[in-house]
């Protein structure tokens, strides 16, 4: 014969549950910071081609002011989302 198992308290299928929220609440987080990375990614190597090919044209070195800011924003990206993934990990190791 089958033993037919009880189903679960309520108290630790809500646990579950929230667990699980969290969970997935964290993985949208971090896969927003990513798709944020990629997006000020794109938009910076456009922008540094951009600016250098007007300084090979032109020689003008205001150019060089151009490329150096938005290589500060992959910077300041990637360290946006090493705090977010610093802060996703404290999450899920908390609730585990």
């Amino acid at each position: 014969m089958t033993t037919v198992k009880a189903p679960p308290h309520p108290a630790e299928s809500a646990f579950q549950a929230a667990n699980q929220s969290v969970a997935q609440s964290t993985a949208m987080a971090l896969a927003d910071a990513t798709d944020n990375l990629r997006n000020l990614n794109t938009l910076s190597t456009t922008a540094i081609g951009t600016a250098f090919s007007q300084l090979l044209e032109t020689g003008d070195p205001k150019y060089l002011n151009i490329i150096d800011q938005a290589q500060k924003v992959v910077t300041n990206g990637a360290e946006n989302f090493g705090v977010v993934g610093e802060k996703v990990a404290t999450v899920l190791n908390d609730h585990a």
